[in-house]
């Protein structure tokens, strides 16, 4: 892990978690429901205690990449929000995109899942960046 900050990595992690439960709960949740075909009974009826505890442990694995990555270059508070939302839009975007164009999925629900994760990295960046890689 070389010079991570761990408390920065921790941080991070639940900034982007909390990042997720606003934007699939009350700013895009009804949409993004509508777009993939879920109900209100359907998501109710998920295994709730499984999908946060591995979506946090998904949150603790990007951190721990992230800050890793930002350990290993001499970075500012600006290059830290450029690398960490450059990978977002440069790398996680398109692969979504990519996937979505041949799943045959809507504009809508790329800009919601392609835009939460912008924030997410944007919001582990502002971590690190106030924090320490």
């Amino acid at each position: 892990m070389g010079n991570a900050n761990l408390l920065a990595i921790l941080v991070a992690a639940a900034a982007g978690f909390l990042v997720g439960g606003l934007w699939y709960g009350p700013l895009f949740g009804k949409a993004w429901q509508h777009q993939i075909g879920l109900s209100d009974e359907d998501v109710k009826s998920g295994n709730m205690a499984k999908i946060f505890g591995l979506t946090f442990l998904f949150s603790i694995l990007s951190a721990v990449f992230l800050g890793h990555l930002l350990a290993h270059f001499d970075t500012d508070f600006y290059r830290t929000m450029m690398i960490s939302t450059g990978i977002a839009i440069g790398f996680v975007a398109p692969a979504i995109g990519t996937n979505y164009l041949f799943s045959r999925k809507s504009g809508k629900l790329f800009a919601i899942d392609a835009g939460y994760w912008i924030v997410f990295y944007a919001a582990m960046g502002l971590v690190f960046g106030l924090l320490g890689a």
